[in-house]
């Protein structure tokens, strides 16, 4: 993994395992034991989902560039309905608290997601790649030509 998708990873899981502890806090203060579970196992969620989701699509940019934006499109259609199925089916359990579960959910995706747009603003990204103009081979160009 080149060190900008590395960074990116970073500075978006750590943004959304934060709010996870906060939420894990709040969860077990409102509702004990089950609801820092709930909360846990909702930033484990969120974080595992979403950073293979960013792997796939930073994979996608460098192999497929063409099909960058069609992919992202994809990939995070699939992962709110993965997340959406993920809430119906412990929509009923007993393990944790489902409504500190649900909140914690949706609060780590929109921190995610508003970490992830933040790292790319901040990043120095070139989207062109330049070609090498060095060696014997290499055509001539400026003054001189």
């Amino acid at each position: 993994m080149p060190s900008t998708d590395a960074r990116t990873l970073l500075h978006t899981a750590v943004p959304t395992a934060v709010i996870g502890l906060i939420a894990v806090a709040v969860g077990a203060g409102v509702a004990g034991g089950k609801g820092a579970l709930g909360a846990a196992v909702g930033t484990l969620v969120v974080v595992l989902f979403m950073g293979v989701g960013l792997v796939v699509l930073q994979r996608t940019a460098k192999q497929y560039p063409h099909l960058f934006q069609a992919m992202g499109f994809l990939l995070y259609t699939t992962q709110l309905l993965l997340l959406f199925v993920f809430l119906m089916a412990f929509k009923d359990t007993t393990l944790f608290d489902s409504k500190v579960f649900a909140l914690t959910l949706l609060v780590a995706t929109i921190v995610w997601v508003a970490a992830q747009a933040r790292a790319y603003l901040k990043a120095k990204i070139l989207y062109v790649e330049p070609e090498e103009s060095t060696g014997p081979g290499a055509p001539k160009t400026g003054s001189a030509t």
